[in-house]
């Protein structure tokens, strides 16, 4: 896949390198230096430059992004529900029980290999970059960098929390109005998917939580995330005494529902090239719906 990127040099970028200058407006470390290895990736008014060029006033710098795909993901053939699509990203609402990424047990099956396939179709293979994961059964909106400076540049909103996500979920019992859980999450000793609190080695975790509407043995809530840890908003609620319904690791109970009741309502961010405000949000699905709507 190829994506070009034109710059006319305004006055106030004038009188710094290309190198400085891409640094500036998001290109990484890593993309400058796969940049370097072919000379005509970057250009100065048609013309082969090298990265510590001075730029001038009205200069035209055009910058040629070239990546293959990842040959790792195999292909399948596996129905996507996109919300929105342009050169630089790919929104889909994705469904429960689809994994994002390859692992054991779940080689062709997963949102990867559909991505693969849909991108490979329209001649526009490029590496899996999934900038806000889902856990395999939690459904909604869920973001994809189609190159990798969209990819560097949306992992730096990640990282500053300038993207905004909010998910819808069941909670057991009758949980308060609203509430902050401000919790540490680690690993459980001995194992590689369970989470749990830990306040000693566990990774800063904030999760804001409101209840829309309360039920005779659950709650409905909507959640923000400050933080973005493995299984952060089921383990804070089981912490907080409310686990979601139908979560096989944490609260194994699916008397109401058959897989956890968490979806991505909606995903709030600056597009990482037009830095336009994009806001994109997924219906909940019928599952989770007729779990509390059979309760009116």
């Amino acid at each position: 896949m190829i994506r070009q990127f034109i710059y006319t040099i305004s006055h106030d970028c004038a009188g710094q390198t290309i190198s400085r200058f891409l640094r500036s407006i998001g290109y990484s470390a890593h993309i400058l230096t796969q940049l370097k290895k072919i000379p005509s990736n970057i250009q100065i008014n048609s013309i082969c430059a090298y990265s510590n060029y001075m730029l001038h006033i009205d200069d035209i710098l055009t910058v040629i992004l070239k990546e293959d795909g990842n040959s790792n993901i195999v292909s399948s053939s596996i129905p996507l529900n996109i919300l929105y699509e342009d050169e630089d990203i790919l929104v889909i609402n994705k469904s429960s029980h689809i994994p994002v990424h390859p692992s054991q047990g779940h080689f062709d099956d997963t949102l990867a290999n559909a991505v693969a396939f849909y991108l490979r179709n329209k001649h526009q293979d490029c590496p899996f970059r999934c900038i806000n994961r889902l856990d395999r059964d939690t459904s909604g909106v869920i973001l994809i960098a189609k190159n990798s400076l969209s990819a560097a540049i949306l992992s730096q909103q990640m990282i500053n929390r300038t993207i905004h996500r909010t998910y819808l979920a069941l909670a057991y019992g009758h949980t308060l109005d609203s509430g902050t859980i401000n919790a540490p999450i680690g690993r459980v000793k001995g194992c590689t998917i369970e989470r749990c609190i830990d306040y000693l080695q566990g990774e800063s975790a904030i999760t804001h939580y409101s209840k829309i509407r309360q039920y005779d043995s659950f709650s409905l809530i909507c959640l923000r995330l400050e933080t973005g840890r493995t299984h952060q908003i089921r383990v804070h609620m089981k912490h907080i005494g409310h686990p979601l319904l139908g979560d096989y690791i944490y609260n194994p109970n699916f008397d109401i529902i058959k897989r956890q009741a968490l979806h991505s309502y909606s995903l709030e961010f600056v597009h990482p090239i037009t830095k336009k405000s994009m806001l994109f949000t997924a219906p909940v699905p019928i599952d989770f719906s007729n779990a509390y709507i059979c309760k009116f």
